[in-house]
């Protein structure tokens, strides 16, 4: 097992939470402060520290107003599959303030048809902030589910579309 280390810091939207791997990357992170709602890989048991080094640092400045600040940071998730892992490479070149359809995210995840599979990287992705899934919205233009709670997701959206 490799040594994983957690930090959580305030933010707008409540506190936030990173779980980084020895090398600094992180492997799963979202708004709350309890390690049990995140999706962890099996086994994992990190280390509490105030800091994780680049990815809270990155985050803060994300909260600050530094949208770009999340974009250099390296994620590491558990995954089965090559899909998820293209998906969530395409969710992070999706731009702050220009979110896209669920079918929007499939088209360029390369499987137009696969509608559902593009929702289900989004429901799988552990990295929540580093990995924008809140940039993913329904065709409606209604915002569709959110791990971290529909409340969450519209404070980023609408965070990002004031700062853009």
């Amino acid at each position: 097992m490799t040594s994983t280390f957690t930090g959580t810091i305030p933010s707008p939207a409540g506190p936030f939470t990173i779980v980084t791997d020895a090398d600094g990357a992180v492997v799963a992170s979202g708004w709350t402060d309890d390690l049990g709602a995140l999706l962890l890989p099996a086994g994992t048991d990190p280390v509490p520290r105030n800091d994780v080094g680049p990815a809270s640092a990155a985050a803060r400045a994300y909260f600050d107003g530094d949208l770009a600040a999340i974009d250099a940071v390296t994620v590491r998730q558990h995954h089965s599959g090559l899909f998820l892992a293209h998906a969530w490479d395409v969710l992070r070149a999706v731009k702050p303030g220009e979110p896209v359809t669920y079918q929007g995210f499939a088209e360029l995840s390369g499987r137009p048809a696969a509608v559902r599979a593009a929702a289900q990287a989004c429901a799988r992705n552990a990295a929540a902030l580093f990995v924008p899934c809140h940039r993913v919205i329904r065709t409606d233009g209604s915002l569709g589910g959110f791990r971290w709670g529909l409340p969450v997701k519209a404070w980023l959206l609408e965070f990002e579309s004031r700062k853009r």
